[in-house]
């Protein structure tokens, strides 16, 4: 079964091999970018090498790209067909995602088109739900002197970032993509999944806009890591291994807080029973 992007199309190869194969417009412009992105995401690929969190690079076949196949599609679809995924699921996501980032950015690599949909959900060992980060076509590299030239959609991208991809677009881009994970919802939505309909779509991108010029971002009181998402927003985190750390804190207080919670409540389990055996000890 083929699926499409905006500048290629992937389909089955082999077993755990796709292949990704450029689509051919008439037009220049259009030709002019999947030629760009075809010619980008393999030296990014190389450059990057090999690690659990970045899709594999298997060479290329003709004009088009081997990549290691992804298990269960991608994080966007996964999370549309799967409301229920638990909080402990979601919060493992949110750290693998930023420990790819760390990753690509210590090696001079900035994504410059973080979403969903190029994010894969792979069954790395039996039963796990592992991120893997793919679609490097739109990113930059000073020191290979590479850009492919792209820019998130949506809320996934603010437009005080003006046409710079720089390692703070990627970190502002996390904070959408923790609040995707977290809620399941794109910020500023109320519903599940990505606007379909291209007048909603319209409407739905110049909301953001004018919300994100105007530093207006969405509630995050009551999401599980909300400080960190508002501070990738803000853009209080130099890199993205601030990022890690402050997320690492923020996960380790909201568990600190359940086990505190579940010591409370057994204490009070315990102090009621043994309240009642006294009480039937005294009447008899």
């Amino acid at each position: 079964m083929e699926n499409f992007g905006s500048t290629s199309t992937i389909e089955s190869f082999q077993p755990g091999v796709v292949l990704k194969q450029p689509i051919n417009f008439k037009t220049k412009g259009l030709a002019d970018k999947v030629d760009r992105c075809f010619s980008v995401e393999p030296l990014i690929l190389q450059k990057l090498g090999h690690h659990p969190r970045i899709v594999k690079y298997l060479g290329k076949h003709g004009r088009g790209l081997l990549l290691g196949q992804a298990s269960h599609s991608n994080l966007q679809a996964y999370i549309d067909n799967h409301p229920s995924t638990d909080l402990r699921q979601r919060k493992i996501w949110c750290r693998q995602l930023t420990e790819a980032i760390v990753y690509i950015h210590s090696r001079g690599v900035v994504h410059s088109d973080l979403r969903p949909k190029n994010i894969l959900v792979h069954e790395t060992t039996s039963g796990s739900r592992d991120l893997v980060l793919c679609d490097f076509g739109g990113s930059t590299c000073d020191e290979l002197g590479l850009d492919g030239g792209c820019l998130p959609d949506g809320p996934f991208y603010s437009p005080t970032f003006g046409l710079q991809s720089t390692p703070a677009l990627d970190i502002f881009g996390l904070g959408s993509l923790f609040y995707t994970i977290l809620t399941g919802c794109w910020p500023y939505r109320s519903c599940p999944g990505a606007p379909e309909i291209a007048e909603e779509k319209i409407a739905y991108e110049k909301e953001v806009s004018e919300a994100l010029s105007q530093g207006e971002y969405p509630d995050v009181t009551r999401v599980v890591g909300g400080r960190v998402i508002l501070g990738c927003w803000m853009g209080q985190y130099l890199t993205a291994e601030e990022v890690l750390l402050a997320l690492d804190r923020e996960m380790s207080k909201e568990a600190d807080h359940i086990s505190m919670f579940l010591r409370v409540a057994i204490s009070v389990v315990v102090l009621t029973a043994s309240t009642y055996l006294i009480v039937r000890r005294r009447l008899r």
